[in-house]
């Protein structure tokens, strides 16, 4: 007992000094700045709440995207399931319904798609669904295996009484007749379980053809003979098990025809679903996600971009996608202080006037910023850089313009694509995230593919001109300014003034100077003589101008009076930097992940990630206290094309021989016994899994460089 109270009397309290950082418990004390800023609690909780937004909108399009293809597998199974009560099932029992999903190249996207899927079977259809992964079914057993641990366990769980150990089949007894004992006792039980169900199956006959829906997430990924045998054993069993089967397929429905035998195949009965491509998927979420005014946080057009090549060039993923936008959030709030005001109107404003003079401080020194100061009067100058309060002021009226610029931004750009995108060869992109990016880049009405754009809007006809206004009209009507609802009244004012016209234009009767005379007529063979008359008759003719021409000239010159006003480069607005991510740089490093070289600077510079002071040397030496990966690593480096591995070993010995203290002038010292060879051995065999080094048959007794240069 006097042990443990003089330990207890031994405890003392060190308080930290001032200087040191302040780390706030949780997650959000890791967006607190190293000079004190204490809004890391507000930029957490507005990022927290933005990510929520994002996750609910993309799930929401996610549902959207893939309502119809769902709702036609379920009338699919439906309709079958029909047929499983019906004598058309008696005669057709060998064949085994078979729904072929085409969901694209997208692998990363297939999850939430099969998750939908199978949450939408088992409300509306059956309690049946089961799901299976290549890589859990490398044999039949497993597969039979998955198939019953879900189904049976399901069915135990639906009600108490029924789970004991009899009804919970062990591995021996893992097979297709187990099933159809099971199959045939849980769904009478579990149809007197549910009052519902009781209410709702007034059919006996329903709850025993219950179908049981089988869905292959990733079918080129399973063993073509592993398949083969399942469906066979499931055809056998057609009579007495109503199988369904889903086939997630990634390539094209010719996959199925090289999996599977014809002999195999026509046990099914297939029926080809497709699904919404990777890209209508991405320009629905950009359309109602990113280019919207009710989402505050943005993103440059270079962050766009790195995002879109990472997606056209990697893995098609719109999920990998978000996951960027996601990241790009994260690091915006957590590298800038002035993000709190990154957030809605309301709160911006409620935000901007409570700002701490370090923050305002802030403000001053945004470039954005300082071009508006460099605009303003000399004595609103010397208040912008003196008085605090001023700067609050002017900081809420310039979020109010910056909010108001977003949200006559994006019905211009809606309807200047809608005018240009199905122009030929589309200059301004075919897509509105291209237009997007040429806006927020550069001033857009100074580049050659707007003039070419515009060319093109002058050959309209007044059909095809009066269906893109149309267009615009559609588009304005969803803007809430009213300087948009100005321009909506204009852009009806010329739909109307277009339909008036009778014909696109008004053909001028010909006068004297457009017919031939009888001598031009004569020489009507000499085509070069025809020609020439033709040209200085034309230059000599002054056009008239139809009225359609009139009216058209004035809706291209409203459009780019439109463009030139609204479409004005993002980084111009005052305040951009405070809801634009624009470290393009950091966004590539966190997502185009760089291995080889990562594992080359571990490798040559192993100090900075073991923390050893043993290990820090000067440029291209060896430390003989690093890992042997290392020393093998380094000496590799000095070598040519082939090594020749007794000289490695012969390197690599007399570098650990140095650790070991021995005298140089020793026989001992260089030499190697039993654990020096396993050692390098080991250490050359990581190498070689590593990539940078394989065997050769050239010379038996070296191995081939595969890497070149070194950090």
């Amino acid at each position: 007992m006097s042990e443990t109270s003089s330990v207890s009397k031994g405890c003392f309290v060190f308080k930290s000094s001032s200087k040191k950082r302040k780390r706030h418990g949780g997650v959000d004390g890791y967006l607190v700045d190293d000079d004190g800023d204490d809004n890391g609690r507000d930029r957490f909780r507005i990022c927290q709440k933005l990510m929520d937004t994002v996750q609910m909108h993309i799930e929401e399009i996610q549902d959207q995207l893939n309502k119809k293809v769902l709702d036609n597998l379920v009338e699919f199974i439906k309709k079958h399931e029909h047929c499983y009560s019906s004598d058309v099932w008696r005669q057709r029992a060998s064949e085994i319904p078979t729904a072929a999903l085409m969901l694209g190249v997208n692998v990363p996207d297939h999850a939430m798609t099969f998750r939908s899927l199978c949450n939408l079977l088992q409300d509306s259809v059956t309690r049946f669904v089961v799901s299976v992964h290549a890589k859990d079914c490398a044999a039949v057993k497993l597969l039979i295996q998955r198939v019953l641990d879900q189904l049976m366990g399901k069915g135990v769980s639906l009600d108490e009484e029924l789970e004991d150990d009899a009804a919970v089949p062990q591995r021996t007894q893992c097979a297709m007749s187990t099933l159809c004992q099971w199959y045939k006792t849980v769904p009478k039980k579990c149809a007197l379980v549910s009052p519902e169900r009781r209410e709702h199956s007034k059919n006996k006959d329903l709850p025993r053809r219950m179908p049981i829906v089988v869905i292959f997430k990733d079918f080129e990924a399973f063993n073509s003979q592993v398949l083969q045998d399942f469906i066979l054993i499931c055809s056998r069993y057609s009579q007495e098990l109503p199988f369904i089967f889903i086939f997630g397929i990634a390539t094209s429905p010719s996959a199925i025809q090289h999996r599977l035998s014809h002999s195999v195949s026509s046990l099914l009965c297939i029926e080809v679903f497709h699904s919404l491509s990777c890209t209508q998927h991405l320009a629905s979420v950009f359309d109602q996600l990113i280019l919207t005014s009710q989402f505050p946080f943005k993103l440059s057009s270079r962050a766009i971009q790195v995002l879109l090549g990472i997606f056209l060039y990697h893995d098609f993923s719109v999920q990998n996608f978000v996951k960027g936008l996601q990241l790009s959030m994260l690091e915006h709030f957590n590298s800038q202080p002035l993000s709190v005001l990154c957030c809605q109107k309301r709160e911006a404003l409620l935000c901007a006037k409570t700002l701490s003079q370090q923050n305002v401080e802030r403000i001053r020194h945004l470039p954005s910023f300082m071009r508006y100061v460099e605009t303003q009067e000399p004595q609103v100058q010397v208040q912008l850089l003196t008085s605090d309060e001023h700067v609050k002021e002017v900081c809420q009226k310039l979020l109010k313009k910056l909010h108001k610029y977003h949200k006559n931004y994006y019905p211009i750009l809606q309807c200047l694509h809608a005018l240009t995108s199905s122009l030929p060869k589309c200059p301004l992109g075919k897509h509105l995230r291209e237009l997007h990016v040429s806006c927020i880049e550069k001033n857009v009405w100074e580049t050659e593919e707007y003039a070419s754009a515009m060319q093109l809007l002058r050959i309209l006809a007044k059909d095809e001109l009066v269906a893109a206004l149309r267009n615009c009209a559609d588009i304005l009507k969803s803007a809430s300014t009213k300087r948009m609802q100005n321009v909506l009244k204009q852009v009806e004012d010329f739909v109307d003034k277009l339909e008036e016209l009778e014909c696109n234009f008004t053909q001028d009767p010909p006068g004297d100077d457009v017919i031939l005379s009888g001598m031009d007529y004569q020489r009507r063979t000499d085509l070069f003589q025809l020609q020439k008359n033709l040209l200085e008759k034309e230059s000599r003719r002054t056009k008239k101008m139809s009225p359609f021409e009139i009216l058209q000239n004035q809706v291209l010159q409203f459009i780019d009076d439109l463009v030139r006003e609204y479409l004005t480069p993002a980084e111009l607005q005052p305040l951009s930097e405070v809801c634009y991510y624009s470290s393009s740089g950091v966004l590539r490093q966190r997502l185009n992940a760089a291995p080889r070289m990562s594992i080359q600077a571990a490798l040559s510079h192993p100090f900075y990630y073991l923390q050893k002071e043993a290990l820090k040397t000067n440029a291209g030496t060896v430390s003989s206290t690093a890992p042997d990966i290392c020393i093998i690593y380094k000496l590799h480096l000095e070598c040519g094309r082939l090594i020749n591995l007794y000289d490695w070993l012969e390197a690599f010995v007399t570098v650990i021989s140095a650790a070991e203290d021995k005298d140089q002038s020793s026989d001992e010292y260089g030499e190697y016994d039993s654990l020096k060879h396993a050692r390098f051995i080991q250490a050359v065999s990581e190498m070689e899994f590593l990539g940078f080094v394989k065997s050769t048959k050239q010379k038996t007794d070296h191995v081939a460089r595969l890497t070149w240069g070194g950090c």
